[in-house]
């Protein structure tokens, strides 16, 4: 039998709340809040809501942040643990950290 495919997930910007917002099926999944300065998004935690754990809404929701910060030539301040082990996990990201901040966030070149 033929099953309707769900659509995937959706990750907004949410400006005046400093916040990315992971959707499934229109309902809110999570978040990842930051605060944002002219050349930088400052990120401080992010939180997935305990239903949609374990399926990697976490890590879409930080590769679609990161990649907004990138089309927008702002860098990237971890503060937050997962988006810290995000980048770490994923190399190629390691650049949207200032190079003279990175010891500050654990990560090294």
């Amino acid at each position: 039998m033929w099953r309707k495919k769900a659509p995937p997930p959706e990750v907004r910007n949410v400006p005046d709340d400093e916040r990315f917002v992971i959707r499934v099926d229109g309902r809110r999944a999570g978040f990842t809040e930051y605060r944002r300065s002219p050349d930088a998004y400052a990120f401080t935690h992010t939180e997935i809501d305990p239903e949609f754990e374990g399926k990697g809404l976490g890590g879409t929701l930080i590769q679609a942040a990161l990649a907004q910060a990138r089309a927008e030539g702002a860098a990237v301040l971890p503060y937050c643990p997962f988006v810290q082990d995000y980048i770490r996990r994923h190399p190629a990201e390691l650049d949207l950290v200032p190079a003279e901040r990175r010891a500050e966030f654990e990560l090294s070149s």
